[in-house]
């Protein structure tokens, strides 16, 4: 991988509590439950992003507790009586409203967003819905579910489909990450195969214009304000430099090349022009406040070569931590270290208003 982000920072931290040297505030040690893992197929990046913040939190003073979810997760959970759990599960289960349901249920404070939240952004197809009737630009799209095809007939309307959105089109499963599923399709031949593979995936599919152009992704973090007082807070969340992520040998920003070192160059500030930085960091906040986001989210966009319009795509509730992740860099470039980073999230699980 190229790095061309800002050099790390190394910051002295005390983990009682209080205000840094950058006026970070800071939590008092606390006892935290660090979830990861999972049965999703994003397991192998949960377990590499749960294992860089439970580093994180054990330098911080907290009590680290690391729990590979899975079936005694409540049992785990009533025995070990953290202060919090911080969230790392990638995929179903950890993104899409049931974790966070069930430490609802238990009473175990959490990190980042809500279930409501959480099913809003993990369902693509509910997301794009919502940002196209609150217009913001997402590209054009239709939904197919997998069922309908082979009860409905409802292959018939592929062809209308095609008129409507030309080719090339992307073929996603509509509630799995870390590019995980998706396809491409650039003619009519091409697009049964592509929603065969999809399906295999989710039984609900999105059929997405294509944009050729630059991959952004800009990450908002909740404020110190909103995350550290005792009541509902006015200000506004931080959004963080945009990255850009330019994969060396895929058309587009795949799993491989998401988390194999050295499969992609990420360019961090992304080198863009004052007024589109702007806009695209704008375009974040705007769909983190109307999907109802907390703690952390990471939004995903592409600048279009040819018409130089930005175009929103999904948003994940719970970014990677991991070593070649997006939001750890984007933190970096805006002076936050990555151990910085990691209290801001956990500071959010005490948030009152979710």
């Amino acid at each position: 991988m190229s790095w061309r982000c800002p050099a790390a920072r190394t910051r002295n931290r005390s983990a009682g509590g209080g205000i840094d040297e950058h006026g970070t505030q800071m939590t008092a040690a606390r006892k935290v439950a660090v979830l990861k893992g999972g049965r999703s197929l994003e397991r192998k990046v949960s377990l590499r992003s749960g294992a860089h913040a439970q580093e994180a939190l054990t330098r911080l003073g907290h009590e680290v507790i690391a729990l590979d979810v899975g079936p005694e997760l409540v049992a785990e959970l009533q025995r070990a009586r953290p202060d919090a759990a911080f969230i790392a599960l990638h995929g179903r289960e950890g993104e899409d409203g049931t974790i966070q349901q069930l430490l609802e249920a238990i009473g175990i404070p959490y990190t980042g967003s809500g279930p409501a939240a959480c099913t809003r952004c993990t369902d693509k197809v509910l997301a794009k819905y919502l940002m196209r009737e609150a217009g913001v630009p997402t590209p054009d799209f239709h939904s197919v579910r997998e069922e309908s095809i082979k009860e409905l007939g409802a292959a018939a309307l592929l062809s209308d489909i095609e008129r409507a959105l030309g080719f090339p089109l992307v073929v996603k499963p509509a509630s799995q990450g870390s590019a995980l599923g998706v396809k491409f399709a650039r003619s009519s031949e091409e697009l049964p195969s592509a929603l065969v593979g999809a399906f295999s995936y989710d039984q609900k599919v999105l059929i997405e214009r294509y944009v050729e152009g630059r991959d952004l992704a800009v990450s908002v973090l909740e404020s110190d304000e909103a995350s550290s007082s005792d009541g509902p807070s006015s200000a506004r969340p931080l959004a963080l430099p945009v990255v850009e992520a330019v994969p060396r040998e895929e058309d587009f920003y795949d799993f491989q090349s998401r988390y194999e070192i050295g499969m992609t160059t990420f360019v961090c500030p992304a080198e863009l022009e004052p007024a589109t930085t702007a806009r695209a960091q704008e375009l974040a906040l705007s769909v983190y406040e109307l999907l109802g986001c907390r703690g952390v989210a990471r939004v995903d966009l592409m600048l279009e070569e040819r018409s130089g319009e930005l175009w929103v795509l999904e948003t994940n509730v719970v970014p990677g931590m991991t070593e070649t992740s997006l939001l750890p860099q984007a933190a970096d470039a805006a002076g936050i270290s990555f151990d910085q980073l990691v209290e801001r999230v956990l500071a959010s699980a005490w948030a009152r208003e979710r």
